[in-house]
């Protein structure tokens, strides 16, 4: 209790990224890593006046490096290839070749995990 540098929200997220991360549930770790990672970008820059934004205006307008903001959109896109499809019965790939995306989840669920301490250290209070 008594989030001191993220909210209890994002302390969850990131918390259950780890554990799928750890298990080898690469899929389930980046989705709930660019979770985490809205979560404390909303807890950290969300506007005063309580303004709705989308995970790609927060990225754009956060005090961010531009080679982080770049990363994280590419994240964001991978996340909404999986998390939002849009042809599901279009899997012939999936069927006919499986091992390349789960190398190409693999690799981004690393990528996923370390952004998201990117973001969480990024503004170090002490």
């Amino acid at each position: 209790m008594g989030g001191v540098q993220c909210s209890e929200w994002a302390t969850f997220l990131i918390r259950d990224a780890d554990m799928a991360f750890c298990a080898g549930s690469n899929l389930s770790a980046i989705l709930t890593a660019v979770a985490g990672i809205e979560a404390h970008l909303r807890y950290e820059y969300l506007p005063a006046d309580g303004k709705k934004m989308s995970l790609f205006a927060i990225v754009n307008e956060a005090p961010l490096p531009d080679e982080l903001r770049e990363k994280l959109h590419f994240l964001r896109r991978f996340h909404n290839s999986w998390a939002h499809v849009q042809d599901p019965q279009d899997d012939e790939h999936l069927l006919a070749s499986p091992e390349i995306e789960e190398g190409a989840i693999k690799e981004t669920a690393f990528t996923a995990m370390r952004l998201l301490r990117e973001v969480l250290y990024l503004e170090q209070w002490i």
